[in-house]
């Protein structure tokens, strides 16, 4: 008989409040399923199972304020007899792998749709509406389908002069988790930084002829042909491309690539594309898209918050020229990416006005050195010059 606990969904996360159970005793989980909703500092998160079995019991009651390592539920393993438990001693729990930095600011909406006649509403806001009486069905969503979310339920219950100020407290929250997190990044990982300004004309006409005639939901962005040299360049300098945990660098087998999200109304989130060394450069499109619907709808899991190997943050088409990131404890990397410009280039010879982008990778001097890093970059701007390759 396994007993789950409560996980640690963050590098700075010490509990959160359990605010729904989608499983009851005798329902049947497989690893990956999400089993509840728990709300922290950074937003409302999907907890993931870690086993397969049967549900015996919910040792957790809603509301309730859970540390890391609490016992949530016993699950029975397949085949396993219903007896009932041993009572463990008290004891402090027991520390969890430190998990990659995630900064989830956005509630979860509904997984499936509600029940005939019942308003679909995320987790967090039917607390919500609980507390402050609200019924939910008065109110307009503005959540994907029309779900009823957090603010939704907290702006019709303010004053109207008080929206500002309640918006205003909510955003200070999710930037104490981002200082926290940067801080201690800063703090214990030494940082080092190298910078090259990358060609990425025949990227960008290679994407125009390729994207020509296709549907808007098919064609292939500049910033995917980024994550996937990215995660190509990952699987050849494995230094870059691992968690450093316990005074020790740790490779990883694949490529989990965190995506930086931002996130509509400010803040940001950087999930991670699971297996991105397995996927094609149409599969690694389609999951970015993905993951920014459910990072703006608040639907995120914890395996995507702290299961990321390297993280790609792009400032996307409009902005500054380079960006030099910090890195998301315990991963050892991040890949910034400036905005294309304009700019005079050296052709065969002579000089033509080429798109170029300025990439700065960031990385922890314990797990590589600059030799290394400009190995990575090296590949990174070969994948790129050579886009039909990835």
């Amino acid at each position: 008989m396994g007993v789950f606990r409560m996980p640690s969904l963050g590098s700075d996360m010490e509990g959160g409040k359990l605010v729904e159970w989608l499983v009851a005793p005798g329902d049947t989980v497989t690893r990956g399923d999400v089993i509840a909703v728990v709300e922290t500092q950074k937003g409302a998160i999907e907890i993931e199972c870690f086993e397969e079995g049967t549900v015996r019991e919910l040792q957790a009651d809603l509301d309730q304020d859970l540390p890391v390592g609490a016992p949530m539920a016993l699950i029975l393993a397949a085949g396993e007899q219903d007896a009932a438990p041993t009572p463990e001693p008290p004891a402090t729990p027991a520390k969890t792998p430190e998990p990659a930095f995630a900064k989830p600011v956005a509630v979860v909406a509904p997984t499936a749709a509600p029940p005939s006649g019942r308003t679909a509403a995320s987790p967090a806001a039917r607390v919500r509406a609980g507390e402050l009486s609200v019924d939910l069905a008065t109110l307009e969503g503005s959540g994907p389908g029309g779900a009823v979310l957090l603010a939704d339920v907290e702006g019709a219950s303010a004053p109207k002069h008080d929206k500002p100020a309640k918006r205003l407290g909510q955003m200070d929250e999710m930037r104490k988790a981002i200082a926290a997190a940067m801080t201690r990044s800063k703090q214990t990982i030494p940082h080092y930084y190298l910078s090259e300004t990358i060609d990425v004309q025949p990227a960008l006409d290679w994407l125009a002829a390729r994207n020509e005639g296709a549907a808007p939901d098919k064609r292939i962005l500049l910033g995917a042909l980024m994550v996937r040299a990215a995660v190509l360049a990952a699987m050849k300098v494995k230094v870059m491309n691992g968690h450093f945990i316990d005074g020790a660098f740790h490779a990883a087998d694949g490529v989990n690539a965190g995506v930086a999200v931002a996130l509509r109304g400010g803040g940001l989130v950087a999930p991670a594309l699971i297996g991105a060394d397995r996927m094609s450069l149409d599969e690694t499109m389609a999951g970015m898209r993905d993951l920014v619907s459910r990072a703006r709808a608040g639907r995120l899991r914890s395996s995507e918050m702290t299961e990321g190997t390297i993280t790609i943050s792009s400032l996307g088409e409009t902005g500054a020229e380079a960006m030099t990131g910090v890195i998301f404890p315990p991963q050892v990397a991040l890949v910034g990416i400036g905005a294309p410009h304009v700019r005079p280039w050296i052709v065969d010879g002579a000089v033509a006005a080429r798109t170029v982008v300025t990439m700065t990778l960031s990385a922890d001097h314990r797990a590589s050195d600059g030799r290394q890093a400009a190995r990575f970059i090296n590949d990174f701007e070969t994948r790129i010059a050579s886009p039909e390759t990835l």
